[in-house]
């Protein structure tokens, strides 16, 4: 006969700390945080990004001190996002610019500090003069195989600069598969593919889009033809089922906290690494409540990073990396 209440008190192993900590089915360390960092160029130069709170555009100088405090805290991986304050054009050819922003950052970065795993986003928003993450036609569509042409440039371009992982978050058809068969074939096999298989059309990016200076060339207009509906799963299940077919190495869901459900599916799904994006407008939203002292940033932060890791995350990109780890390291 099974134990009920009374015999059976459920709050016993949760009295003490010891035992809730022993009983904790899920962990949470600095290893398991990406820091997404916005590069500019000058020299110890940094930008306030007004829309998130604590987090900064830096020069490489900058961000090479930063990248060495990060390794000693336990964070071991970065992703570079660049902030192009030159000319955009049409056909983002500063997107594979072998001496771009993004490159000498990742020269800078490996010669600087080899401990830090560098991710490079490839897409075209902040190189665009209308602030698509592809090419676009006379009519504003995004042109799929032609936007791929470009990404493979990119993506090489990164790779002969050392970069670990390219991570293509354009959410163009069968980039995956020609990403990977380009980098192959360029005798780059170890540079690896986190895929952003499930990104969706959510409205939380904003304040990316300010970081990286692509808002004001968008306008008024959307990602809608290219990003997955917000209201769509099985079609987000097919996503990551190509790109895995294609050769991804890590799968990535973007936003992370309104898609907790993806995640779990993902991981459930595909027993690969899946990384998830703790997006722009959720970390400024944390900031903003702790700002006006409704929410406690530490605790929230730390709970929902603990959510990602629940729902089968082995990675979370998240600009509040450096503060977690500093928590988790007990500083």
């Amino acid at each position: 006969m099974s134990a009920t209440y009374p015999t059976l008190r459920m709050r016993r192993m949760r009295r003490d700390a010891f035992t809730r900590a022993m009983m904790r089915e899920t962990s949470l360390s600095a290893a398991n945080l990406i820091w997404p960092v916005f590069v500019v160029e000058g020299e110890q130069r940094t930008m306030e990004i007004a829309s998130m709170p604590g987090v900064e555009r830096m020069s490489i100088d900058v961000l090479v001190d930063r990248a060495r405090e990060a390794a000693s805290l336990g964070v071991f991986a970065i992703a570079l996002f660049p902030y192009i304050e030159g000319e955009k054009t049409p056909y983002a050819e500063e997107a594979h610019n072998a001496n771009g922003l993004i490159p000498r950052a990742v020269r800078t970065l490996k010669e600087q500090v080899p401990s830090i795993g560098v991710i490079t986003d490839v897409a075209l928003d902040p190189y665009t003069s209308h602030g698509q993450d592809g090419l676009i036609d006379e009519t504003g569509y995004i042109l799929n195989d032609e936007t791929i042409a470009v990404l493979i440039q990119q993506s090489l371009t990164h790779a002969a600069a050392g970069v670990d992982f390219v991570a293509p978050s354009d959410m163009m058809d069968g980039r995956i598969g020609a990403i990977r068969q380009a980098l192959d074939e360029a005798g780059f096999f170890q540079t690896k593919i986190l895929a952003y298989s499930a990104k969706f059309a959510s409205n939380f990016y904003g304040p990316f889009r300010d970081a990286v200076g692509s808002a004001a060339n968008l306008g008024v207009s959307t990602k809608d033809t290219y990003q997955l509906d917000f209201g769509n799963s099985i079609e987000a299940m097919r996503e990551c089922a190509l790109d895995v077919e294609e050769g991804a190495d890590m799968l990535m869901v973007k936003p992370g906290l309104p898609y907790l459900d993806i995640l779990a599916r993902v991981k459930s799904e595909f027993k690969l690494p899946v990384a998830v994006y703790q997006v722009s407008g959720e970390f400024a939203m944390l900031k903003a409540a702790s700002a006006n002292g409704w929410l406690d940033y530490k605790k929230c932060l730390l709970e929902t990073l603990m959510a990602f890791r629940r729902a089968g995350a082995s990675a979370i990109l998240t600009y509040g990396a450096i503060d977690a780890a500093r928590w988790l390291n007990g500083k």
